[in-house]
């Protein structure tokens, strides 16, 4: 095919497989009155800087819910890439690899974003695009928030007795104030942006270099169980009320 085509420099990605089971039919379940996946969409359709927004499903049902609310849908997932063990690096390469050969195109900036994390806005994306943008050195950014406990207390359990989970020798993290420690993040999910070249070339998501794009951890939801469905109903409509 040929190569003439202008490759859009900003494409959303969203991937939505049909099994889910903490959550059966999670990608379409109801929040807000519309199905979870719509939100993610209408996010990176209202964004400035996104010019294509993309699902990868494996499931009849969510394709068709994902074109009623505008998003393409230019391939079923083969049932391989859509397992519960299945990394996301396959699903992306999958995708970009028939973008490539069906249209001949090589986006320069993935965004990658998870149906469970619907808390995001169309300007929270695009500042996070503009950072990656000017930073060339960088391979990708993700979302972070400041941890709701402090890692440094944390423990694991070696045989029978508690070990601290980060040791660092000569230092009793685990027993000093919370203010010697090093400041930490918290991968949260919202927003994951990455080159081309990160995956196709180096081979994952991450690369060597990878900025940060700070959050509140106020707004933070990763919906996997029925608990989380109804704390989200109930941040959404506080949301709604305050006008946010």
């Amino acid at each position: 095919m040929s190569n003439s085509k202008i490759s859009p420099k900003i494409i959303a990605i969203i991937p939505a497989r049909g099994g889910s089971k903490g959550l059966p039919g999670k990608n379409i379940i109801p929040l807000g009155g519309k199905p979870l996946i719509a939100h993610s969409i209408e996010t990176a359709k209202k964004s400035k800087l996104i010019e294509r927004v993309i699902v990868t499903t494996d499931d009849e049902e969510i394709a068709d819910v994902a074109r009623e609310y505008g998003a393409e849908v230019p391939f079923i997932r083969p049932a391989e890439l859509a397992q519960d063990d299945t990394p996301p690096d396959p699903v992306l390469k999958h995708t970009l690899q028939f973008l490539e050969e069906k249209e001949g195109i090589k986006p320069e900036i993935i965004v990658w974003l998870e149906p469970p994390c619907p808390f995001r806005t169309p300007e929270e994306i695009d500042e996070a695009v503009v950072l990656l943008q000017n930073d060339p050195e960088a391979d990708s950014l993700r979302s972070v928030i400041e941890p709701f406990q402090n890692p440094f207390k944390s423990w694991t359990i070696d045989g029978k007795y508690l070990k601290p989970l980060i040791d660092i020798k000569g230092q009793a993290l685990h027993t000093g104030p919370r203010q010697k420690t090093a400041k930490t993040y918290w991968q949260n999910g919202t927003i994951f942006l990455l080159r081309y070249d990160t995956i196709m070339k180096k081979g994952n998501f991450f690369g060597d270099k990878i900025l940060p794009y700070i959050m509140s951890s106020d707004c933070f939801m990763d919906i996997d169980k029925k608990e989380d469905l109804e704390l989200a109903e109930w941040y959404l409509k506080k949301i709604q009320k305050d006008g946010k």
